[in-house]
């Protein structure tokens, strides 16, 4: 995914887990966060919810998962998310939704 990001000219920083995610989000600001559903320590519904509760963001999010599940939509839709990518995906679909979720900013 990052390969795809800085080919199109993004910036791209990534975290290997939710710790992770939590502090990045804390000491900087990002046009776009894209999360994992599953990532260890934290789950990505888990940074989402302290990105929206605790740092009082609205940072635009895309949501990537493995699996298709109606229980994880709905819970990202409460929580405002912007889309949601099945993996695999192609890249073509991650830079549309990219540039539909940051356009909406």
């Amino acid at each position: 995914m990052s390969v795809v990001l800085e080919r199109e000219g993004y910036d791209p920083v990534t975290v290997n887990d939710g710790n992770r995610a939590i502090e990045a989000l804390q000491r900087n600001d990002y046009d776009l966060a894209i999360v994992d559903i599953h990532m260890p320590y934290h789950s990505g519904l888990e940074v989402i919810r302290y990105l929206r509760t605790e740092l009082k963001k609205q940072t635009p999010v895309l949501i990537v998962t493995a699996f298709s599940d109606p229980q994880i939509r709905r819970q990202a839709g409460e929580m405002k998310v912007s889309g949601y990518l099945t993996k695999p995906f192609d890249p073509d679909d991650l830079l549309k939704k990219i540039r539909a979720a940051v356009a909406v900013v």
